[in-house]
């Protein structure tokens, strides 16, 4: 009795510990959600699509990283009254896997032969392993993290 008692709740912890980790990412754009950078709409580009979650419980997205690093960087010039400091959660897709990961714990390759929505884009992966690969397959210059993305970076891929 002991030995199934103890099997089941480690079932159940197996079981409800990815449903948790999924909770965490923003639910998936409505049609109507449109990229406050580019005024483009997002749910047609569910491979590239970027979201922030502020603190509110309010959400932002974005039709790839591109523009939404471009927010993060400066979201009053697209007419918002949240900053920087009102930001809880940043996600991004996956490009292998096509799921929601953190965005500030994602790899990220530039100038590489693949193209977003938006054209020249960071192309962001969970695994540094992924990134590295991708990169030599596609042509990429550099592997960047979240902290060494900075405006200039955006700029090279104009």
């Amino acid at each position: 009795m002991k030995r199934t008692g103890l099997f089941l709740m480690l079932l159940s912890l197996w079981t409800v510990a990815p449903a948790a980790a999924a909770e965490k990412a923003p639910p998936a754009p409505s049609a109507k959600d449109k990229c406050p950078v580019c005024g483009m709409f997002v749910a047609p580009y569910p491979n590239w699509v970027g979201g922030i979650v502020y603190k509110d419980g309010g959400r932002s997205y974005f039709d790839g990283p591109k523009d939404l690093f471009t927010y993060y960087f400066a979201p009053e010039k697209y007419g918002s009254a949240r900053k920087r400091a009102d930001i809880a959660d940043i996600h991004v897709t996956d490009y292998y896997s096509v799921a929601a990961i953190d965005g500030r714990k994602a790899f990220y390759v530039i100038g590489s032969d693949v193209r977003g929505p938006m054209g020249k884009e960071l192309v962001p992966f969970a695994k540094k392993t992924d990134a590295d690969g991708f990169l030599k397959d596609h042509h990429g210059k550099k592997v960047l993290r979240f902290d060494e993305i900075t405006p200039a970076t955006l700029k090279s891929l104009e």
